[in-house]
This record gives C-alpha cells, sequence and structure tokens, in this order.
C-alpha cells in the first residue's frame, strides 16, 4: 500500500520502525550534556564565516529539540530546530553524515532529534549547524499544528495547549515566560521587606475570607464536608495575631461561579497582611509593588510596553466612591447628578433609589439590582457599579488625555465591607460631615484600564464588631444570599487575644498578567484553563 492510501498515523508509525531497524529507540533516552540554542546563537550571533572557520573550526555544540521545518535539496537538507528557548538552522549532509543521511528521509516536522556539530554560516549569512552526528530521539505520530497552517480555534488552543505553543511560538510561550517573571518580582519586592511567605489551608471546614461560592468536596476518612477556599485572609490575619507581623501567600483559589474573559473557576490570588500600617499605606506599596513587578518584565520583554493604552507613571489617582459616582453622573446623566447632589439624597434613599430605577435607558437586570438594596449604602455601591464603574478609564487619564491612568476607588460603604474597619467617627465627621446617613469604611479597591486588580483595607481587629458581622452574613445567608460568610468561631477567638491594628491586600495574578501582557482573556494567561468535556 503506498504512502497516499495510509493515514498519516500508519506512515509514521512506519518511519518509527525505520528507527528501530536502524538501531535508534523511537522513544529514546538519555541524550547527555546538552547546548540551549539560545546559548548558540548568543556566542556566534557577531561571528562571520571567516570568524567562524578560523577561531571555531574545533568547536561543537550538542543540541536537541523539535523539528520545525525541513527543506531537501538532494545531496543537502535545512532542517529548524527549536527548543524550550530558540531556533537554529542544521545544515545536513550526505558528506559530514555518511549512511546517517539516509535516515533523513525517515524524519518528519514535529520529531525530536539531537545534533552535533559545529558553528557556521551559510551563503545566505544564516547562523547553523554542520552536523556531523544526528540521533532520533522521539517520533512524532501526529504533524505538529504549522502542518495545518497553524492552530487559531479558539477552544482548540486552550484544550490543546501543548499544540498552541507548537503553533503559536513564540507569542503563546512568551506570555507565560511572562508570567513567571512577574510572579518572581513580586515575591522579591516582599522578600526584600522581611515580609515571610506562608502557605494556608487550601481545604476549609467553613466558607470566609471573601464574599463568594464555593467549591463543594468531602473529607472520606473524617466523614466530613469541606470547601475550597475562596481565600486566604482569615488564616493570614490569625498568623498577624499569633506574632507574624508581615506575610504574604501566593496561592490558588476557587470560586464557583461564571466565567468570563476575567473570570476562571480556579485563579492565584496574592494576599499580604503588615501590622501597624493602614490602608493608605498600602495605596503607595501598591503603586510600588505593581511599578517593580513591570520593571522586571519589560526588562526581559520590551515588547509589552508597546502600544499601552494606560500609563503606570505615579503617582496614580486616588478618588473616594461618592466623588466617582459624582463624576460620572456630571457628566452623562445631569438630571440624575442633580437629584443626587440634594444634600438630601441618601437620607431619603429609598426615594432616591426609586428616581434612579426610573432613569430612561436603565436596563430591567439593573432595576432589579437598585430594588434589591436594603440600606444607603448598599444604594451607593450600586449607583458606582452601574454609572462610574464602567467609566473610569474614560474619566481618568493622564494630562494630554492619550492614557488612562491607575485608579485607587477608596471609601467602601460599610454594607459591603464585612471584614473592612470602619472609618473612626472623627475622621468620617471630618471627611463626609456629621451625621451622614452612610457608614464609610477604610478600604480601596484598584482598577488600571478598566480592570479591578486589587482589593485592601485597614482590617478590622474588634472581635466583637467582626462577629455581629458575621452573624449578619448569617441573616444575608436565610435570605438567599448563596455568598455569605459562615460564622467563624475561632477566628473570633484568634481575634480576642488581641490583633495589631493591621491592613490587607488581594491582588488577582491573573488579571496582573493580562494587563501588563496586552492579553484580551483571562484563558491566555492561565495554561489550562477549564473547559467543557470534548464530546
Amino acid at each position: 500500500m503506498t504512502d497516499s492510501h495510509r493515514s498519516i498515523d500508519e506512515v509514521r508509525r512506519a518511519k518509527a520502525d525505520a528507527w528501530r531497524a536502524a538501531g535508534h529507540l523511537a522513544f529514546g533516552n538519555d541524550p547527555g550534556e546538552l547546548h540551549p540554542i539560545a546559548t548558540v546563537s548568543a556566542a556566534h550571533k557577531d561571528h562571520d564565516v571567516a570568524t567562524l572557520d578560523r577561531d571555531h573550526a574545533g568547536t561543537e555544540y550538542r543540541v536537541a529539540g523539535r523539528l520545525i521545518a525541513m527543506r531537501d535539496t538532494g545531496k543537502l537538507v535545512f532542517a529548524k530546530l527549536r527548543d524550550g528557548g530558540g531556533e537554529i538552522q542544521l545544515f545536513l549532509s550526505a558528506k559530514e553524515l555518511g549512511a546517517t543521511f539516509g535516515l533523513l528521509k525517515e524524519l518528519d516536522m514535529g520529531d525530536i532529534v539531537m545534533a552535533v556539530g559545529r558553528p557556521m554560516r551559510t551563503r545566505a549569512g544564516e547562523l547553523s549547524i554542520m552536523v556531523r552526528s544526528l540521533r532520533p530521539l522521539s517520533k512524532s505520530y501526529r504533524p505538529i499544528p504549522s502542518e495545518w497552517y497553524g492552530l487559531g480555534e479558539v477552544e482548540t488552543r486552550y484544550r490543546q495547549r501543548y499544540a498552541d505553543m507548537i503553533a503559536n511560538h513564540p507569542d503563546v510561550g512568551d506570555v507565560f515566560r511572562a508570567r513567571a517573571i512577574i510572579i518572581r518580582a513580586l515575591r522579591a519586592w516582599f522578600d526584600e521587606r522581611d515580609f515571610i511567605e506562608v502557605e494556608t489551608p487550601t481545604l476549609q471546614t467553613m466558607r470566609g475570607g471573601a464574599n463568594a461560592k464555593p467549591f463543594n468536596t468531602h473529607h472520606n476518612a473524617l466523614d466530613m464536608d469541606l470547601y475550597l477556599r475562596v481565600a486566604p485572609e482569615l488564616y493570614l490575619k490569625r498568623l498577624i495575631v499569633g506574632g507574624m507581623d508581615r506575610v504574604y501567600e501566593i496561592g490558588r483559589v476557587w470560586r464557583n461561579e461564571g466565567i468570563s474573559t476575567r473570570h476562571n473557576p480556579e485563579f492565584t490570588i496574592l494576599e499580604f497582611y503588615q501590622a501597624y500600617a493602614t490602608y493608605e499605606v498600602l495605596m503607595g506599596e501598591t503603586e510600588e509593588l505593581v511599578s517593580h513587578a513591570d520593571a522586571k518584565l519589560l526588562a526581559r520583554y520590551p515588547k509589552y510596553a508597546d502600544g499601552r493604552t494606560y500609563s503606570l507613571a505615579r503617582p496614580w489617582k486616588r478618588v473616594r466612591m461618592i466623588d466617582a459616582i459624582t463624576d460620572a453622573l456630571e457628566k452623562r446623566a445631569p438630571a440624575l447628578a442633580a437629584q443626587w447632589a440634594k444634600g438630601e439624597g441618601l437620607r431619603a434613599w429609598e426615594a432616591t433609589r426609586a428616581v434612579f430605577m426610573a432613569a430612561e435607558g436603565l436596563q430591567k437586570d439593573h432595576r432589579e439590582y437598585l430594588r434589591k438594596c436594603s440600606a444607603p449604602g448598599e444604594l451607593v455601591y450600586a449607583l458606582y457599579e452601574l454609572f462610574a464603574e464602567h467609566h473610569l478609564v474614560e474619566d481618568y487619564r493622564t494630562a494630554d488625555g492619550s492614557q488612562s491612568v491607575p485608579v485607587f476607588v477608596t471609601d467602601y460603604p460599610f454594607d459591603v465591607s464585612p471584614l473592612a474597619r470602619k472609618k473612626d467617627a472623627d475622621k468620617q465627621a471630618a471627611q463626609y460631615g456629621e451625621n451622614y446617613p452612610v457608614t464609610f469604611t477604610d478600604r480601596f479597591e484598584l482598577f488600571v484600564e478598566g480592570r479591578e486588580l486589587a482589593n485592601a483595607f485597614s482590617e478590622l481587629n474588634d472581635p466583637d464588631d467582626q462577629a455581629e458581622r458575621f452573624r449578619a452574613q448569617l441573616v444575608n445567608r436565610e435570605k438567599g444570599d448563596d455568598e455569605a460568610m459562615d460564622f467563624d468561631a475561632d477566628y473570633i477567638r484568634a481575634l480576642s487575644y488581641g490583633m495589631p491594628p493591621t491592613a490587607g491586600f488581594g491582588l488577582g495574578v491573573d488579571r496582573l498578567v493580562m494587563l501588563l501582557t496586552g492579553q484580551k482573556s483571562i484563558r491566555d494567561v492561565v495554561l489550562f484553563p477549564l473547559l467543557r468535556p470534548e464530546t
């Protein structure tokens, strides 16, 4: 049967048999000590033909990788070899290889091979390896994606990340190398400031640390139901109580919620807690942290600075939530801005809610969102989400208007901040006036280019206040809120030993990588995102 009547798999398996007949394993081992292709290329990038022939005739390299291109001219074969760090051309001749030259017809693109030879340049000036010894290492039974003219279908790319990295090299691989650089930079920033990296449980007996719906599981030996953690927060603050004044953790968390370009059911979070600090201190540290990670990234991959529509130049914008609402309404809904500015709007908050619910152009689900607000603080947060948050990119820009700027949205209402410290009464009065109808907290969220990246606040350290808030969460659960937290009695006990004034911070690492590398979807920065099973 001719090759044209056999499947690709059959043809390639027959070639693997030819390898075996020639004394090679189809799936070999122990290639010996290798030279990275990037190292070879860097060593000779400035050497011309004469220099290589004169000074490096005795230099020999052992390289290995995947064949990604082959061109046969008869007595010469030119092949392109790729390893994890680069690509180089192989110059293969019958004169140098002898009997092994005949084995080249049994090679396919995608095969893994090892080549030994000296550096040279072709007539076209391309740095190459003149191969004197070639050894096949691993047979590829499937054509590599470049033979299908690339791999562009999005779900296939995510499902077969290995094929995506082959077909879309180096762009895909660079994103994940960039991710590693960013995470190393984050760790280095904390380590240099005497923070201790810790690990806290990912299997937890109750829901806590964030308002989110958890994944449930069961431990057979202990016969107990458990949750995959939605946040490490409450355990990290236990360590603050225990005397670790600066702690951080970079790890996975799980939230049983929707999937979008910014949400994956499992993701990587950075949380840190710092005793004797406030949320104002953390805003400055956040600027330093993100700028440090970006500098480390651009030192290796300057291409990621190209075409940025945002600026990380410091200082970043700081705006109170109620002021963000005012700014947005004045620009886009002056009639509603007048209602908001009456001063009594939040004192008669239900009437104000009715005015906004009747606003022209409001979607049905947005009206329902407003209808469910049961306190003036909840109304403030709802108005912020509906009228201001989506316009931060437009409303806060560089002086010349060419780029958006990072925005710290500060002072979240107490009603939507179950773990944040309330503003001290004197500060609340000084900043908002006496008898203001909403209690605010020392909390901020960071937005860059419209993406929420971080959430932080001065921590609540009063055990009685915290217990009351946990009880309020249970009431919310009874009302149908499946994201409400449990009452964590042990955490209350920990606070009862005394926790120093503390500030805490959480950052979505995946979103930071998306931002700094210019990726549109979280699935582009997660190696193996969750997908429905193949049918």
